[in-house]
């Protein structure tokens, strides 16, 4: 990701917080204005394709900010198992913190038909997905865990965090966020060696 101006930063973290908050469509240019701070001349001067490139940069945001989630959870833990729990508390934590309103930065550009519009917006949707489960596949292997059972941990990890967000804020309860952490992480530990011993790249 580039380096951006403040401006242009504080644009694209306010329409991450929004579109989390209420969506794509609900996520108006006056809006991401108000949060921020910035002036109605920035929006032309730093989005010249419109919404649609705010919402795809916000969609970069926000996939960065959860490799680096991965990877201090990663750093925390010992097993691919505790690496599971630790990522998962951190989710859970979270929502709790934001009062149950906080959704994912890049689903919402899925879900509400944006990227039927857009193949550029689609093409973000997908990468985003792509660099959470690679990271956290990589960490997996890196736990001893087989590439290819790596590679449904991560898959299974990622979708059950999304479907805990929404049965989260819906019940507004972290209930989900522990299920999903209880199930996938005894999964983490069948397919883990009996000895761990993290190996770095």
């Amino acid at each position: 990701m580039g380096k951006r101006t403040d401006a242009k930063q504080k644009m694209v973290q306010a329409a991450k917080q929004l579109i989390r908050q209420r969506g794509y469509s609900a996520t108006a240019f006056s809006d991401v204005l108000e949060l921020s701070g910035t002036s109605r001349g920035s929006v032309y001067f730093h989005f010249p394709g419109g919404k649609a490139q705010l919402a795809i940069e916000a969609a970069e945001a926000h996939a960065f900010e959860q490799v680096e989630i991965i990877d201090r959870a990663a750093d925390q833990a010992t097993s691919a198992s505790q690496l599971v729990e630790v990522y998962l508390d951190l989710g859970r934590d979270a929502m709790a913190a934001s009062d149950y309103a906080r959704g994912c930065g890049v689903a919402p550009l899925i879900t509400e038909g944006a990227a039927q519009d857009s193949a550029e917006i689609a093409e973000t949707g997908r990468r985003a997905f792509s660099e959470m489960t690679d990271r956290l596949a990589f960490h997996f292997v890196a736990f001893g865990v087989e590439r290819a059972s790596a590679r449904v941990l991560a898959d299974a990890v990622i979708a059950g965090v999304q479907g805990a967000m929404i049965t989260s804020r819906a019940l507004r309860s972290p209930t989900p966020y522990d299920s999903v952490r209880t199930v996938l992480a005894s999964h983490a530990a069948s397919v883990s060696p009996k000895s761990t011993r993290r190996t770095r790249a």
